[in-house]
């Protein structure tokens, strides 16, 4: 197994899917999850203010979607937003989740509806095997180890909190979402590494997204490309492309050898 090494690196910057999981976790387990406990969910907790105010969200969203389809769902609803009960924002829910639309009040109702699917064991985060041991690894080695994940900070969590090799979090010292911007936009890892204290350049950040590795790069992150799952991404054929984590070798800045 060829290894790759990183000088320089303190921090090291994670994409989840393709990257420590694999993509079809999201799609074909926790996406169908949360279609399926929408509505029961929402009925048990739609008196909650913070339950509330998402669904607030999520109506004046539906109001300036400009997608065909949603301006469809929402002319085919006969009461105002002021006027529908709970339930009547389920259309438009499930037509984000299906168009997989990376909208941060979605992202925050999903990350509650798994809370207790993996409070009750129906859900397990399935982790890649190498992953826990390079984490640990890395930790040790006094590496900064971090998240980066378009689902909510709480649904990263869950994954660690109860993946296949127990409770992770421990490990990771920062967790980020769309709330510090788009994974497409360089600013957003500018932030980051403002929030984190560091150097862009003292990050490497692991993806399997070839416009989020640019969109790193362009901000200064050393990058590499995630390519385990063949079906899911395109082999890179611009940044440095591994398929296990153990052909990462980091070197800190201070690191003499």
């Amino acid at each position: 197994m060829n290894k790759i090494l990183w000088e320089g690196v303190s921090h090291v910057l994670l994409d989840i899917e393709g990257t420590t999981c694999p993509v079809s976790y999201v799609a074909e387990t926790l996406f169908p999850y949360a279609s399926a406990n929408l509505a029961p969910y929402l009925e048990t907790h739609q008196h909650e203010a913070n339950i509330r105010a998402l669904i607030q969200e999520l109506e004046t969203l539906w109001q300036q979607d400009t997608d065909q389809e949603a301006r469809d769902l929402l002319s085919h609803s006969r009461q105002s937003a002021e006027q529908r009960s709970v339930g009547g924002i389920l259309p438009y829910l499930k037509f984000l989740i299906r168009c997989d639309r990376k909208v941060t009040p979605l992202k925050d109702l999903q990350g509650k509806i798994w809370a207790e699917g993996y409070a009750r064991g129906e859900l397990v985060g399935p982790l890649f095997d190498d992953v826990p041991t390079s984490l640990r690894r890395w930790q040790q080695e006094g590496l900064v180890l971090a998240v980066y994940s378009s689902g909510s900070i709480a649904a990263q969590q869950l994954i660690y909190q109860h993946s296949n090799n127990g409770d992770l979090r421990s490990l990771f010292s920062y967790w980020f979402d769309t709330h510090s911007g788009s994974k497409h936009n360089p600013s957003s890892y500018t932030l980051i590494a403002e929030m984190m204290g560091c150097a862009p350049q003292a990050i490497l950040f692991v993806s399997d997204s070839h416009s989020e590795l640019q969109a790193a790069s362009q901000s200064g992150l050393q990058v590499i490309c995630s390519h385990r799952e063949t079906f899911a991404s395109e082999k890179s054929t611009t940044y440095p492309t591994i398929q296990d984590f153990n052909q990462i070798s980091l070197k800190l800045p201070s690191d003499p050898s």
